[in-house]
């Protein structure tokens, strides 16, 4: 099955050599060629007509216009793929829209890439014409670069975090109801077995969260960057607590707040549209974030871990749930295709970083554990979601949007299961006077 449908404005350029003889320059086979070695694992072709690797591959990369061959040499790695393939101009034959898995193992594993000698790539760009290096506009679906957004403020301003947020929560509700499923729950699940299903390991996770919160009836649970209110709405439902969860997008607000009336638990809980830094003063038994440290700013940490501390109780429990890169000295910021058309803005610290940043923010860090085994297991679930819904969701968001779903999530499964990034919960405490926390002396859950 093609992963990409021709669409109108996908091929600017004709899609064969024109009339009156062939091309003398070099060809996208020739490109391919330069910058690659040894044979090819997937087919390649071109829209001139040509085309390099095994006829027999079980994947074909389609360059189907000049303007996708100018994404590809103007922003060479995962921003100019990404470009040609969001807009159509980059086909790719032989795995679902919904699930390019196969497809980036393949490619990551086993097409190595080298920079062609200078004289060479000069020839290269000399027999093309010096028109493909000048760069197309990019797709609607990319947000602008780092330094064309500090119009919406300094990074992780309130206003510049809430533009970022919006990007990627406020899609269409409906679009993540068919892709998360029944749980509406945007985070790593937690798995026992492999054969779990999607909503039986969402289930688990909050069940998790609670046991690691010691939640009890009549407790009251601060729930930040908390989505479309899962944790809230299980923690009420399911343990007597009373839960208010704050989120900065609008869309995620009014789902969970709909879905808090709906299921009758609009005594214990609700849902604001809300900046954390916003949330009540009040002192919180227990407080769970569950993703949204990484849109935070690795900088923000200590206000941030500071705020949390400053509205929980002394005895009161955090959980902290959130990406981290798997090397503490990795660069916080993402490659260009996520900071581009995924999380703006988003950063990732590594795991002795993260609880470090916790320690030192007056909080006694207790217990952590590393999820990232069951995020690529989650991943494989939300990408299953897609290829069922497929039609749907294109109808909803459109070919574009639907392609960078696919292909984020299919490259995130992969780099969990790499070990390139990381899940980890980290459990702490608000300690009262001479360090009374109530914590037990083993922990109180099952993990």
């Amino acid at each position: 099955m093609s992963l990409i449908d021709r669409e109108q404005g996908a091929a600017d350029a004709p899609s064969s050599p024109p009339a009156g003889g062939r091309r003398t320059g070099p060809t996208v086979a020739d490109v391919v060629r330069a910058v690659t070695t040894g044979p090819l694992p997937v087919r390649v072709t071109g829209y001139d007509g040509s085309a390099v690797g095994p006829t027999d591959a079980g994947i074909t990369l389609s360059v189907r216009s000049e303007r996708g061959l100018s994404y590809l040499l103007t922003a060479p790695g995962d921003l100019g793929m990404a470009r040609a393939y969001v807009s159509g101009d980059l086909g790719l034959d032989g795995v679902h829209p919904g699930d390019p898995y196969e497809a980036l193992r393949v490619l990551k594993d086993e097409m190595p890439l080298r920079m062609p000698p200078v004289a060479e790539a000069l020839a290269l760009v000399r027999g093309l014409g010096w028109e493909r290096l000048m760069p197309p506009p990019p797709p609607p679906q990319e947000s602008a670069p780092r330094w064309k957004r500090v119009m919406n403020g300094l990074r992780h301003s309130r206003a510049r975090d809430s533009n970022a947020i919006s990007h990627h929560y406020d899609v269409s509700n409906a679009f993540y109801e068919k892709v998360l499923g029944p749980s509406m729950t945007y985070t790593c699940a937690v798995f026992r077995s492999p054969e779990d299903t999607l909503e039986e390991a969402q289930r688990a996770k909050y069940d998790l969260v609670a046991g690691k919160l010691a939640l009890k009836p009549g407790m009251r649970l601060l729930d930040v960057g908390c989505g479309w209110g899962g944790m809230v709405r299980h923690a009420a439902r399911e343990y007597g607590v009373k839960a208010l969860g704050v989120t900065l997008s609008k869309a995620q607000a009014e789902w969970a707040q709909a879905a808090i009336e709906r299921e009758g638990l609009g005594e214990l809980a609700e849902v604001r549209h809300l900046d954390y830094r916003d949330a009540p003063r009040e002192q919180f038994d227990a407080i769970s974030s569950i993703g949204l440290t990484e849109h935070i700013g690795v900088r923000n940490y200590p206000a941030y871990f500071g705020a949390l501390r400053s509205r929980l109780k002394p005895g009161g429990r955090l959980m902290n749930h959130c990406i981290t890169r798997a090397d503490n000295r990795a660069p916080h910021r993402s490659g260009a295709f996520i900071d581009r058309y995924v999380f703006p803005d988003g950063e990732l610290a590594g795991p002795g970083r993260l609880i470090s940043e916790i320690h030192d923010a007056g909080l006694e860090v207790h217990h952590e554990e590393n999820l990232r085994q069951h995020y690529a297991l989650t991943l494989a679930g939300w990408c299953r979601n897609l290829v069922e819904h497929w039609d749907f969701c294109v109808n909803e968001v459109g070919q574009g949007t639907a392609r960078v779903w696919g292909l984020y999530m299919a490259g995130s499964r992969l780099a969990f299961e790499r070990n390139g990034i990381q899940l980890h919960q980290v459990v702490a405490t608000h300690n009262g006077p001479q360090g009374v926390n109530g914590y037990p002396l083993r922990p109180d859950w099952t993990p």
